[in-house]
């Protein structure tokens, strides 16, 4: 038997985050199964396949309809709201390597309040003629 994409513990896991169905005021055709719609999501993201090449067969609707799913779900903070989780777990569990860390120290602001460069002063004798000043007295000269 081929191995499960979505285990139950990964299911259980990112249920709680998904955002409840949207309202359908008009009514329209029944909605894929979350669950359903994540398979494809991974299989596609896995396979690499395009997502208009999703298997039918496989019981997750279209690939448009995953990736609507996986947008929507991007756009309601899931997979950030995952990270966290699944941090969070690694850390209780001891499991983040700290040595491999690293932190960029743009992100970082500086402590205390760090003193600004002083502002570069221009030098008067290198500044470059203005452009349009050199085509307007090159026009006059022409005439």
């Amino acid at each position: 038997m081929a191995k499960e994409l979505v285990t139950d513990e990964l299911w259980d896991t990112i249920e709680p985050l998904l955002p409840p169905e949207p309202p359908k005021p008009q009514g329209g055709r029944p909605r894929i199964e979350d669950r359903a719609a994540l398979t494809g999501i991974v299989f596609v993201l896995k396979s690499g396949i395009p997502w208009e090449m999703l298997p039918q067969e496989m019981g997750c609707g279209s690939g448009m309809t995953c990736w609507r799913r996986l947008k929507e779900w991007q756009e309601a903070g899931v997979w950030e709201r995952l990270h966290l989780v699944l941090l969070n777990r690694l850390g209780e569990a001891d499991q983040i390597d700290w040595e491999r860390a690293s932190l960029d120290s743009a992100s970082i602001p500086a402590k205390r309040g760090a003193q600004k460069p002083e502002r570069i002063r221009r030098i008067k004798e290198r500044r470059a003629p203005s452009a349009t000043l050199f085509r307007t007295e090159r026009a006059f000269h022409w005439r």
